[in-house]
């Protein structure tokens, strides 16, 4: 239960970073904005699995916060490209 919970959270606030450093206006509420970050993390996780010995997971890390929001970004990037 605790897990659900602190990734709702770092889904929230990666979300609303990614939303704050992406140049223009994003409309989107509060759900969206969680299943954002929560999508950036997947994405960056799945792409920096491969380049990782132990795969995916391994806890939290700076860098994968990082990546998460670089994930998030694309992915605000992608959905406007494709809308």
């Amino acid at each position: 239960m605790i897990n659900i919970i602190s990734t709702i959270v770092v889904g929230l606030i990666v979300g609303v970073l990614a939303r704050f450093f992406y140049p223009g206006a994003v409309d989107m509420g509060l759900l969206m904005t969680i299943l954002l970050g929560i999508g950036g993390s997947l994405l960056a996780g799945l792409v920096t699995a491969s380049r990782r010995p132990g795969g995916i997971g391994g806890g939290f890390h700076q860098a994968g916060f990082f990546a998460s929001l670089l994930g998030a970004i694309v992915l605000i990037f992608l959905g406007r490209l494709l809308l």
